[in-house]
């Protein structure tokens, strides 16, 4: 039996499964069988311009490991995406995604705790004891953390740059934003 990874390869599932992450999103707004996240077979032929029994066929797949939930309404069938199986791929990918991402973060950990009034740490106590004005302290201590500040949002960028939009795009979803 074919795992996860062996799924999503296949470029045709992957346009499946963008199809149905749009219909799960949309889901929110949306009123009627839409609002459960569900699409028909029909319409997924209809947006992906592939036949009937290629669809079936590769819906089965994805529904034998458990990627899309049906429910049969007479002849017809209503497919919904379950993200779940999807987390050991991630599981795996964000490791080689991140490899190079932890760089850069930690030193600005410091300051942090201390602008957040978490704990001081014993660096910047010594230095606001030693200064004349205390609000030399509080300034230079601002400016540190207006520069961590800067650099989480640095590395929030950089998070969705370097582990998120790759992601989208293996999933085929690069277009969603």
């Amino acid at each position: 039996m074919a795992d996860i990874f062996d799924v999503v390869a296949d470029a045709t599932r992957r346009d499946l499964l963008r199809v149905l992450l749009d219909r799960y999103t949309a889901s929110d707004t949306a009123h009627g069988r839409a609002s459960a996240g569900e699409i028909s077979v029909g319409e997924i032929v209809e947006k992906l311009g592939l036949s009937q029994p290629t669809v079936s066929k590769h819906l089965k797949v994805l529904r034998d490991h458990d990627l899309v939930t049906v429910r049969e309404e007479g002849q017809h069938r209503y497919y919904s995406l379950d993200t779940s199986p999807l987390e050991d791929l991630e599981d795996w990918l964000i490791p080689f995604l991140s490899a190079d991402f932890d760089g850069g973060i930690d030193e600005g950990s410091t300051v942090f705790a201390a602008w957040s009034g978490v704990q001081v740490p014993e660096p910047f106590r010594r230095a606001a004891e030693t200064l004349q004005h205390p609000t030399d302290a509080g300034t230079a201590l601002g400016r540190r953390a207006a520069e961590a500040s800067i650099r989480l949002q640095d590395a929030q960028h950089d998070l969705e740059r370097r582990v998120i939009e790759p992601i989208k795009k293996k999933l085929g979803r690069q277009g969603d934003r």
